[in-house]
């Protein structure tokens, strides 16, 4: 049956973005019997082009989502060429790798609680700084150039391309052509930029477009943090879709196409940038300048690094605090008194969405480790890889705007009559989990030594035995970073979640977001401190299961 595991993988990836796409054009051209579309028409588009300040929204998303892969990518650069190799890096990379399990929208709350007027930042400084005793009359959140969500965006994705980078490097080769680069004269900084940052970015090109579709795209951050009078263009497409009014999915679904094609054009420009980019990069190649002096510079990336991650720690602290405190008047620094009054006033509400939360990540998290051990097994019998086509099908939900798809995709679910159903809310995660189980668990396994098989068949073990008594367990601490990974990225998942389930599988993200417009602090503390630590809870049994297994097989701690 391992034959058929590849083929799996692809129709679960490529399948419903697919069928999504094909289900969202028609409805955009007019086609859609069961709400009395029977002609194809182009009057959608007219309409939605009528709404008032439909461009103000979509200049939003296009900027946001260019400034914001821009920033991420100068600062994770600028940082490995400043201090890649040393024992500052090796710091930073433990403070920076646990953050990309902390889901968008908890990271965006702990942000929110720090910049706000009367947020935590504004506190530490106030009144003795700023004099202040009132919390400033200042549009911070929700401004509308929407530089507090390009921001909340920034802090989130610099830890995911610092990995993504991380793992690129060492196919560079980056001692050996540093060095070269360092007897030539160059400065650090310039050496690595110059020699290394090409080869790089061409390792990590599709990441990197990643970025670009979902920050064009996202909503649950675009709620707690982006602007609202106009909102960005995803977040109007939602309120659109969920509209009382079923007449105006036509006008969605022509939205989703916007948006679609903004999210292709966003990448269109980034491919110019990338032009203009090689350009710059050789004419100060062919300069002969070394740009030795970099001190400042390195400073100013570790700096940055630093505070990026501070923030994002900073933040869930917040949180957590919020979610224990009892009276805070501003500018005090700390709450004046701790209470357990929020907990226990909302544990039992709490308890639904908590568990919903688990059944369909452990649900989807498993079914995307199956299929990939199925797909890696495969292809280790066989002795060939997926190649280059195969990276490109795993990044595919990952490169196509959310709302391009999933609004037609909940339309095919009704039609079907299964919209609302747990495993189509499982399944629709899955799209998002694979990829990730995959990328993770992929490496590890191609490099684990191919001769602890050789030898077992040798002593006729037969394949099967071979797997599950010797690569698996060998394996089993890579196996389960990638499901704490995958478990993270279900938890994660608000459009999906909120489309699919058609609101009857509320999960702490959900809720979360929808206490945003609420204002109670305490509240939201509570839902995005447990949205916050079910991927650490996660990764600690991913953790200690290896640490107990192997306590006394020292000679298979491996991965």
């Amino acid at each position: 049956m391992l034959r058929y595991a590849p083929h799996l993988a692809i129709a679960l990836l490529s399948g419903p973005i697919i069928f999504g796409l094909l289900a969202t054009l028609l409805p955009a051209f007019g086609y859609f019997p069961a709400l009395g579309g029977n002609e194809l028409t182009i009057g959608h588009f007219g309409t939605l082009l009528a709404q008032q300040g439909l461009w103000r929204s979509a200049w939003i998303s296009l900027s946001a989502c260019l400034i914001t892969t821009l920033v991420s990518l100068a600062l994770v650069m600028a940082f490995f060429a400043a201090w890649s190799n040393t024992r500052f890096f090796a710091r930073v990379q433990h403070l920076v790798s646990p953050l990309l399990s902390i889901p968008h929208a908890a990271a965006a709350f702990g942000f929110a609680f720090m910049i706000a007027p009367s947020g935590w930042i504004m506190r530490l400084v106030s009144p003795e700084l700023t004099g202040l005793t009132r919390p400033p009359d200042v549009q911070i959140l929700n401004d509308p150039w929407g530089f507090a969500m390009m921001a909340g965006l920034v802090i989130k994705e610099v830890p995911f391309l610092f990995l993504v980078m991380l793992a690129a490097l060492p196919q560079v080769r980056p001692l050996a052509h540093q060095k070269v680069a360092t007897g030539l004269g160059y400065g650090r900084m310039a050496g690595f930029l110059l020699v290394l940052g090409p080869p790089l970015y061409r390792q990590m090109r599709l990441a990197v477009f990643a970025v670009i579709a979902y920050a064009s795209s996202v909503v649950d951050v675009a709620l707690i943090l982006g602007p609202t009078n106009p909102a960005p263009l995803a977040v109007r497409l939602v309120d659109w879709m969920n509209d009382p009014d079923l007449t105006r999915r036509f006008m969605a679904s022509a939205g989703a196409v916007l948006q679609f094609l903004l999210t292709a054009l966003a990448l269109l420009i980034w491919l110019a940038l990338e032009r203009l980019g090689g350009v710059v990069m050789q004419r100060l190649a062919a300069s002969g300048r070394r740009y030795s002096r970099d001190r400042a510079a390195r400073l100013a990336a570790g700096s940055a690094m630093m505070l990026t991650a501070g923030l994002v720690l900073a933040g869930l602290g917040v949180l957590a605090i919020w979610s224990f405190a009892g009276y805070w008047a501003f500018p005090d620094a700390l709450p004046s008194s701790w209470t357990m009054k929020t907990w226990s006033r909302h544990l039992d509400a709490v308890g639904a969405p908590l568990a919903v939360t688990v059944e369909i990540a452990l649900a989807a998290t498993l079914i995307a480790v199956i299929v990939t051990l199925a797909c890696l097994e495969r292809e280790t019998r066989l002795g060939r890889g997926g190649g280059s086509r195969a990276l490109g099908i795993l990044y595919l939900p990952l490169l196509v705007p959310q709302p391009a798809f999933l609004f037609g995709l909940q339309m095919l679910f009704l039609a079907a009559g299964v919209n609302g159903w747990f495993w189509a809310v499982v399944m629709v995660h899955l799209v998002f989990v694979l990829p990730y189980v995959f990328l993770s668990l992929s490496d590890p396994w191609r490099a684990l030594d191919d001769r602890y098989a050789k030898l077992a068949a040798s002593l006729g073990a037969p394949v099967n035995r071979i797997f599950w008594r010797i690569r698996l367990p060998m394996l089993l601490r890579a196996v389960l970073a990638a499901a704490a990974i995958g478990f993270a990225v279900s938890i994660g998942q608000y459009l999906p979640t909120l489309l699919i389930g058609a609101g009857r599988w509320p999960t702490l993200t959900t809720e979360a977001v929808g206490l945003a417009s609420g204002g109670d602090r305490r509240v939201i503390g509570v839902y995005a401190f447990l949205q916050m630590a079910l991927p650490f809870a996660g990764f600690l049994v991913a953790t200690l299961v290896p640490a107990l297994l192997f306590a006394r097989r020292k000679g298979m701690k491996i991965g």
